[in-house]
């Protein structure tokens, strides 16, 4: 269970955040909220809008929740490989965070590889696009990339939507992945020849194609909502409902909000830049993955390259 913990309000590459501050066991909080603080453990902003979006307007206090992240989204390690290592999974198994969001596969990955903790329990908000992009002009379609190297995040939406986009075009075999990193370090390690092609999401659609490059093959995919079994169903419940508020006044207008995904590409890419193809929102799906979705993604998993 997480740690009593207050909120602050700290600045960061995504704008103003509430951040989970924890006190020693035993110490009481000073604030005035005595509920049960509900950190979340923090994922690139694009797939995150909803909450950003929730915070700012205070729809999670006006429905008797107590949420902010565990930590800054900007202080993860761009280059980590071990999937329990890498930022949102370990703040999750170090019980400092209940709840994350990250792609469907990669849900049934990560409760299948740690201590056991936590489920499912329904699909995201977001609704992103991933796509290999390249500067190289010899590559133009699926096709061409048979037995070209392509940069991705192992064991993330990059991964399993990069096996699906060309395993029925060029066959499993030819698929040659590498493990690149986060979604900046992918687009910046295409832009250095380290690889010919990558696998991005937004706000590095958009840059990528603003910088000169094309689009070789796109999907769209959704993702699961991973939540500690600490947290009681009428407080899931709630959670989810705020973030369908949030996800109702995305919708309205989505410009008002672009800021919060542009922002970790830094200087290189403004909110009116933004692509609007390749992000929706939808309500979150409580039913989660049918039996057919976790059969499928299961055997996925075994073998994703």
């Amino acid at each position: 269970m997480v740690h009593p913990a207050l909120l602050k309000l700290v600045h960061s590459s995504c704008g103003p955040q509430y951040v989970c501050e924890f006190k020693p066991r035993g110490e009481k909080m000073t604030t005035q909220h005595s509920s049960r603080v509900i950190c979340i453990s923090p994922n690139p902003p694009v797939f995150d809008l909803t909450i950003l979006v929730a915070l700012e307007h205070g729809l999670f206090e006006k429905a008797g929740l107590n949420v902010g992240y565990s930590v800054k989204y900007s202080d993860h390690d761009a280059l980590e490989k071990d999937v329990l290592k890498r930022q949102k999974e370990a703040l999750f198994e170090q019980q400092s965070a209940e709840a994350f969001n990250v792609c469907e596969w990669g849900g049934i990955d990560r409760l299948e590889r740690g201590a056991g903790r936590g489920k499912i329990a329904a699909l995201r908000p977001a609704i992103a696009a991933q796509a290999i992009v390249t500067f190289d002009p010899l590559l133009q379609s699926p096709r061409d990339l048979a037995g070209v190297t392509i940069g991705v995040n192992e064991f993330t939406g990059s991964h399993y939507t990069t096996v699906g986009l060309l395993e029925g075009a060029i066959g499993k075999s030819a698929v040659v992945l590498k493990h690149i990193g986060a979604p900046e370090v992918r687009l910046a390690a295409l832009k250095s020849g380290q690889v010919r092609a990558v696998t991005v999401m937004e706000p590095f659609i958009s840059l990528a194609l603003k910088q000169g490059a094309h689009l070789i093959a796109l999907t769209f995919y959704r993702g699961a909502e991973v939540v500690s079994p600490d947290l009681e169903p009428s407080q899931i419940e709630t959670y989810f409902q705020v973030l369908d508020q949030a996800v109702d006044r995305i919708n309205e207008d989505l410009r008002k909000y672009t800021h919060y995904i542009t922002a970790i590409a830094k200087n290189e890419s403004s909110p009116e830049e933004l692509d609007g193809r390749f992000i929706r929102y939808a309500h979150v799906q409580r039913e989660g993955l049918s039996a057919n979705d976790e059969d499928r993604e299961s055997e996925c998993l075994l073998s994703p390259g």
